[in-house]
C-alpha cells in the first residue's frame, strides 16, 4: 500500500541516491549493533568477566573495550544515519515545494476563484514537509527498524539452538505480533483525524494572509476585535484537531509497552518455569526488548504515512488539476502581429453562470476600444479572453485571423501589455519592477519607459533613485506612482495590444491627468482595450462597446451612442451628475 501510494514520489531521491544509500548504510549498522551487539554483551561477556576464572590485565581491558566499540558503532551509525537522511530529505523538500509551485504557476485563473491563498500556502509549505518525512524517515525505518527485528530475533533463535529452548522461543515470538493490533487500529484514526486538521491549517492560514493583506482597513473599520476573534477560532479548532491527532499518535507507544510488559512477565514466568540460567534469561529478555522496540517505532511509521497520506491527498488536488487552458499541440509561429482581434459568436460561462453569451466583434489594428457598462456585464470577462486567461465555451477569438487557442500561450502574452487597476508590484528596485516586462533591458531602456510614463522625476527625488525598494507589494510608493511605474512597464514591453483596466479610477484628479497622459502616449499605434467605469478614460477611444447582461448591445462614437442608446445615456449622465456635485461641493477654508 505505502509503495503503491507514494511510489511514484522516490524519484526526487535519485539526485542523492548515494548519500540516502550511505545513510541506509549506517542506519544498517546501528541496528545490528543495537539487536544482536546488546544482547551479546549480557549473554556472554558479562558472565566471562564476572567468572571466578575471569581474565585478568590487558586481556581483561581488550574484552572490556568491545562495550565501549558496540556502543560507538550503534551511536556513530545513529548519527550518520541522520546526518545524510536529513540531507536527502532537504532535498526531496526542495523538489516537492518547486514541483507544487511550478505546477500552480501554469494553472488558469478559475483555479484561484475556487481556492483561497492560506490554503494553497498551507499545501505548498506544510503539506510537502509532510511527504517528505513519509519518502525519507519512513523509507529509513522501514529498512533500520526491521533490521534491528531481525537481528534481535536472529540471536533469539541462536540462543535457542544452544539452550535446545525450541519450545520457549516459539512461546516467546508468538508475543510479538500482538503488538501489531493497537498500530492498526489507531492508524485509522490518525488519517481522518489528519485530514481534518491540514484542512483547518490551510483555513487558518487563509484568515491570517486575509488580515495582513487588509491591515488599513481593518484598523480603519476598528475591526481589530473581530479579527482576533476569527483568528482565535480558526486557531481553537486546529488545535482542538490536532491535540486528537496528538491523542491517537501518543497512546500508540504506551499500549505497545504495556503489551511487551505482559509479554516479557509471561517469558519470564516460562524461562523460570524450565530452570533456565539467568545469563540466558537476561539476554534472552534484552533481546525481547530489542524486539519490541522497533515494532513500537514501526507503530509511530505507520502513524507518519497516515498523516502524509492526507497531506498528499491535499498536494495532488494540486497536481492533478487538469489545465482548462491548455497549450496548443503544434502552436503556430506569431510574428508581425498587426493587432487584429476578433470575437465570433463568442459563449463563455463562470461554472453555471453566463458571463458572455454569442458576442461577436471585431478590433481594427491600432483602434482603442472602451468597453463600458453596468457592472457584471461582461466587459472584464471580454478583455480576459483575449490573453488567454479563460477559454471560451463556444466560438472563438482570433489575432491577426488566427485562433488564439493555436497560438502558444507565452507567444500570445508577450504580444499584450496589461495596466491593471490595482497594480502589483514585487518586493524589489523600482528598476527591477519594470523590468518584469523585459528582463535584460538596460538601465537607459529603463528610464526611457520611465519617462514615456511620467515616472522618471519622483523615481529621481528618491535618494536611491532606480535602486529604491519599493517595499511589499509597492507600499512605499502612492496609488499614482504605482501606476506610473505599471505603465513604465507596458511602454518597456512595446506590445502590439494594450489592456487598461480602468488603471486611474482610485487615483486623485492631479495624478489622474498624469497617467492620462502617458496612457494616451501609450495608446498610439497600438490596439487598446480600455476596461472603463468613468467615462472620463475614454475621451480617446476610437469606438465604444457598450455591454450589458453578456452581450454587446451598441457600438459607436460617444456621440452617436448618447443620442441612440439610453443605457449609455444613463451611465455617462450619471456619472456627469456625480462629478458636477462632488466638484461643487464648498470647501473648508
Amino acid at each position: 500500500m505505502f509503495l503503491k501510494r507514494f511510489g511514484p514520489y522516490f524519484s526526487y531521491l535519485k539526485p542523492v541516491r548515494k548519500q540516502f544509500a550511505l545513510g541506509l548504510g549506517f542506519g544498517l549498522i546501528s541496528a545490528a549493533a543495537s539487536g544482536a551487539g546488546l544482547p551479546f554483551i549480557i549473554k556472554f561477556l558479562v558472565p566471562l568477566v564476572t567468572s571466578d576464572d575471569k581474565p585478568q590485565g590487558m586481556a581483561l581491558i581488550l574484552l572490556l573495550s568491545s562495550i565501549p566499540l558496540a556502543f560507538t558503532l550503534r551511536a556513530l551509525g545513529g548519527f550518520l544515519n541522520a546526518y545524510y537522511m536529513a540531507y536527502a530529505g532537504m532535498h526531496v523538500l526542495e523538489r516537492l515545494r518547486i514541483m507544487v509551485f511550478e505546477k500552480i504557476q501554469h494553472l488558469p485563473l478559475a483555479f484561484f476563484h475556487k481556492n483561497n491563498v492560506g490554503d494553497l500556502m498551507s499545501r505548498v509549505m506544510g503539506d510537502t514537509g509532510q511527504l517528505q518525512t513519509a519518502l525519507v524517515k519512513v523509507v529509513n525505518s522501514l529498512v533500520k527498524e526491521p533490521a534491528t527485528l531481525v537481528s534481535a530475533i536472529g540471536f533469539l533463535i541462536y540462543l535457542t539452538i544452544s539452550e535446545s529452548e525450541v519450545a520457549f522461543m516459539l512461546i516467546a515470538l508468538a508475543t510479538i505480533p500482538a503488538c501489531v493490533l493497537p498500530i492498526r487500529a489507531i492508524g485509522t484514526r490518525i488519517l481522518k483525524k489528519s485530514r481534518q486538521a491540514q484542512q483547518q491549517a490551510g483555513e487558518l492560514n487563509n484568515v491570517l494572509n486575509e488580515n495582513l493583506s487588509a491591515v488599513r482597513e481593518v484598523r480603519a473599520y476598528n475591526l481589530e476585535t473581530r479579527e482576533i476573534n476569527r483568528f482565535t477560532a480558526a486557531v481553537r479548532k486546529l488545535f482542538q484537531l490536532a491535540l486528537k491527532t496528538v491523542k491517537y499518535d501518543k497512546m500508540l507507544s504506551p499500549l505497545i509497552e504495556l503489551t511487551t510488559a505482559f509479554a516479557l512477565s509471561f517469558s519470564l514466568y516460562v524461562a523460570v518455569q524450565r530452570n533456565i540460567s539467568p545469563e540466558v534469561i537476561a539476554s534472552i529478555l534484552t533481546a525481547l526488548y530489542m524486539c519490541y522496540e522497533p515494532i513500537k517505532k514501526l507503530g509511530g511509521v505507520s502513524n507518519t504515512i497516515r498523516k502524509a497520506q492526507a497531506s498528499l491527498d491535499r498536494l495532488e488536488y494540486v497536481l492533478h488539476t487538469d489545465d482548462t487552458v491548455p497549450e496548443a499541440d503544434n502552436p503556430k509561429p506569431l510574428t508581425a502581429v498587426t493587432g487584429e482581434i476578433c470575437f465570433n459568436n463568442v459563449t463563455f460561462a463562470y461554472d453555471n453562470e453566463v458571463a458572455l453569451n454569442k458576442v461577436s466583434a471585431k478590433i481594427e489594428p491600432n483602434q482603442a476600444i472602451a468597453l463600458v457598462g453596468p457592472s457584471g456585464a461582461g466587459k472584464t470577462t471580454f478583455a480576459n479572453l483575449v490573453p488567454r486567461f479563460y477559454d471560451v465555451i463556444q466560438g472563438s477569438v482570433t489575432l491577426d485571423g488566427v485562433d488564439i487557442r493555436e497560438l502558444s500561450k507565452a507567444d500570445l502574452r508577450s504580444q499584450i501589455a496589461l495596466v491593471s487597476q490595482e497594480s502589483l508590484l514585487f518586493s524589489d528596485t523600482i528598476a527591477n519592477n519594470i523590468r518584469l516586462s523585459k528582463v535584460d533591458a538596460t538601465l537607459d531602456e529603463v528610464k526611457e519607459a520611465a519617462r514615456m510614463a511620467h515616472a522618471h522625476d519622483f523615481i529621481e527625488a528618491f535618494e536611491d533613485g532606480y535602486e529604491t525598494l519599493v517595499g511589499e507589494r509597492g507600499s512605499r510608493l502612492s496609488g499614482g506612482q504605482r501606476q506610473r511605474i505599471a505603465i513604465a512597464r507596458a511602454f518597456l514591453k512595446n506590445a502590439p495590444i494594450i489592456i487598461l483596466d480602468e488603471p486611474t479610477s482610485a487615483l486623485d484628479a492631479e495624478s489622474e491627468h498624469q497617467i492620462q497622459a502617458a496612457l494616451e502616449g501609450l495608446s498610439k499605434g497600438r490596439t487598446v482595450l480600455i476596461i472603463a467605469h468613468r467615462f472620463s478614460t475614454i475621451q480617446h477611444a476610437d469606438r465604444i462597446f457598450v455591454f450589458d447582461d453578456g452581450e454587446i448591445i451598441a457600438n459607436g462614437t460617444h456621440t452617436e451612442l448618447y443620442q441612440s442608446n439610453p443605457l449609455y445615456t444613463s451611465l455617462y449622465d450619471k456619472q456627469a451628475k456625480t462629478a458636477l456635485s462632488t466638484n461643487s461641493e464648498p470647501t473648508e477654508s
